[in-house]
């Protein structure tokens, strides 16, 4: 490193957060300078160029595209920037960290989570699915599936009353219409074709269309519609199935190209679906052609994934400690850009936050939640405490909570106290 950073730096505080702009003049400053003298730094400046701002405010910082999490010279040795003259130091309000709100307790494990703006959908090992309020209020709850529910999706978050659908171990997918903020829960059309316990349900971006996947390999795209049967015929002109109110639906295609199980499925768009396997790989479908369009091979079975149309990146969880983060359109090295490292064993669930493009929740065997940003690949920045058992599952689709549930029986509602 050049003598010149060993004992001082010049850097240069920029931020994109207009409310706290300082002058970007050189500032000189010690090299072993780090985030809790910055912090006061910052505040100083604040304070001087805007005589209102009283409360201290706390701020995260970055320098080469990543959070500052050692003293700003270790941090230029890792990030080879010793060649700048002047630094420039970006700063960010600190995310808080989220408050523990509710616990929600099953009769069994729970294996799939999921929420709106007002309810979270569950899926049980007890073969139920159920709704309840963010303060863990029971709505409704149904047994119709005969073996445990390893995946439960709303047909669309924004819009509770087009149903959900919910797959099980049984081979069967059912889509439910919901009354919004009553018990009654209807089971309106069974979805079959699966051989095999299904484990994974998406639905497309325009609520159109549903894809499955589970332990036959197959992946499969169903109409998601409650209204008309695969011919456009109103459902309620049919009464075949085994449930006086259901229909039978099939398979509008079925695609073949996994050897193992499929364990999580992403729509990237309306015509493309993302499907991570056992079988060590992750590939993307075209639904248009029918057929495979890209493809990420790695060393492990791939155990869940998340897919963020707001970086158009995948992170994706293996039979190990870590998460990776693919860039599939990359030209420029590997497509595997990032790995998070921090849970003590496999991490079985992950999930993007639908309103920043760095923030991610993990789940993992080790009964820990973690909340990072992409731009800590080393440190989460909260561990999310409270469940005794291995954690299943992970949601972040409603930006006021984060939502966990597992082996423990129970589902942990995390207040996010800064939303977008």
């Amino acid at each position: 490193m050049d003598k010149s950073i060993e004992n001082e730096l010049q850097i240069r505080l920029i931020t994109k957060q207009d409310i706290y702009a300082v002058p970007d003049d050189p500032i000189t400053v010690q090299a072993s300078v780090d985030c809790k003298e910055l912090n006061e730094l910052l505040n100083q400046l604040l304070k001087a160029s805007n005589p209102d701002f009283l409360k201290p405010k706390e701020f995260d910082f970055l320098a080469f595209g990543q959070l500052i999490r050692l003293p700003l010279t270790a941090h230029l040795q890792e990030h080879a920037g010793s060649d700048e003259s002047t630094v420039d130091v970006e700063y960010i309000e600190r995310t808080p960290a989220p408050e523990p709100q509710d616990t929600i307790l099953h009769d069994d494990w729970v294996a799939s989570v999921q929420s709106t703006d007002k309810w979270i959908l569950t899926g049980c090992y007890d073969n139920s699915v159920n709704i309840w309020t963010h303060h863990g209020k029971p709505v409704a709850s149904v047994k119709e599936h005969t073996e445990i529910v390893k995946g439960a999706t709303w047909v669309d978050r924004a819009d509770p009353s087009k149903g959900f659908i919910s797959v099980s171990h049984d081979q069967t997918a059912i889509i439910w219409s919901w009354e919004e903020g009553t018990d009654k829960l209807c089971p309106k059309i069974t979805l079959r074709g699966h051989e095999r316990g299904i484990d994974s349900v998406d639905v497309s971006k325009n609520s159109h269309l549903l894809a499955t996947g589970g332990w036959d390999t197959n992946l499969k795209i169903w109409s998601a519609s409650l209204d008309v049967d695969d011919s456009g015929e109103p459902i309620s002109k049919r009464s075949k199935g085994t449930n006086k109110n259901s229909s039978v639906r099939t398979p509008l295609h079925t695609l073949k190209g996994h050897k193992e199980s499929i364990s999580s499925i992403n729509w990237v768009d309306s015509h493309t679906v993302c499907t991570a396997s056992m079988d060590h790989t992750i590939k993307f479908w075209d639904c248009q052609l029918y057929g495979i369009s890209n493809e990420i091979v790695d060393q492990k079975a791939f155990l869940s994934s998340s897919w963020s149309p707001l970086s158009n990146t995948l992170l994706a969880t293996s039979a190990d400690r870590f998460i990776r983060l693919y860039d599939p359109r990359s030209t420029e090295g590997t497509v595997c850009k990032s790995k998070f490292t921090s849970h003590q064993l496999w991490v079985s669930s992950v999930a993007w936050s639908k309103y920043d493009e760095h923030l991610f929740l993990s789940g993992s065997y080790d009964a820990t939640v973690k909340m990072w940003d992409t731009r800590s690949a080393k440190a989460p920045l909260y561990n999310l405490q409270g469940h005794e058992g291995q954690i299943l599952a992970v949601d972040w689709s409603n930006d006021k909570y984060l939502v966990s549930g597992g082996t423990d029986n129970s589902v942990h509602i995390f207040k996010n106290r800064h939303p977008k």
